[in-house]
């Protein structure tokens, strides 16, 4: 079996506009949402950092990559479920039977104009794959965060609405690459 390596996938700080659908809207993160972040990644090992391409994930990715003087690279592949229609509502402000169709099963109901849940795990899947087998943090999303979890420990799409990801939630895993990859949880922080 190939040598396991470890990958940290952090949730982005806290948006200058939260409580909202936020998939393809870009905010920026709060100053604050951004010192979280970094002092998050204190005491982790990492060689290098990816985010995702929007704002609230890039900027706190480049202040720690920097930091620690690792390379940051941008990847899309880790943004968030697009909501379609939905993209920048609060919850209240969204038919409350279509909501509880998406949560019940994504993929039947997406959001209007927007990604299906399949989509999202299929192109977390594509930037998992494309991983070297070094120790690694993502700054990403809570809904590629899910995905990952799906992905690389098999949880059903139902169970990973239990898992509470708020903002600057960290969630490390074990990995063991190749043909017959395997993944152990080894830590979550909210």
């Amino acid at each position: 079996m190939t040598q396991p390596f470890t990958l940290h996938l952090m949730r982005h700080g806290a948006p200058v506009v939260p409580g909202r659908m936020m998939g393809r809207t870009d905010v920026a993160p709060t100053p604050e949402g951004v010192a979280a972040c970094v002092a998050r990644a204190e005491g982790l090992t990492f060689a290098g950092v990816i985010s995702s391409d929007l704002a609230r994930s890039r900027t706190p990715a480049g202040a720690i990559a920097a930091a620690r003087g690792v390379p940051h690279m941008v990847d899309a592949r880790w943004r968030e479920l697009d909501f379609g229609q939905w993209d920048g509502l609060a919850a209240g402000e969204i038919d409350p039977e279509a909501l509880h169709r998406f949560h019940a099963d994504p993929d039947a109901n997406p959001p209007p104009d927007g990604e299906s849940w399949s989509a999202l795990r299929g192109r977390v899947e594509e930037g998992i794959n494309a991983l070297p087998p070094l120790p690694t943090l993502i700054l990403t999303h809570a809904g590629a965060m899910r995905a990952a979890l799906a992905v690389l420990c098999g949880f059903a799409q139902a169970q990973l609405w239990s898992i509470d990801l708020p903002y600057g939630a960290l969630l490390s895993l074990r990995i063991w690459p190749g043909e017959q990859r395997m993944a152990q949880i080894t830590g979550l922080l909210p």
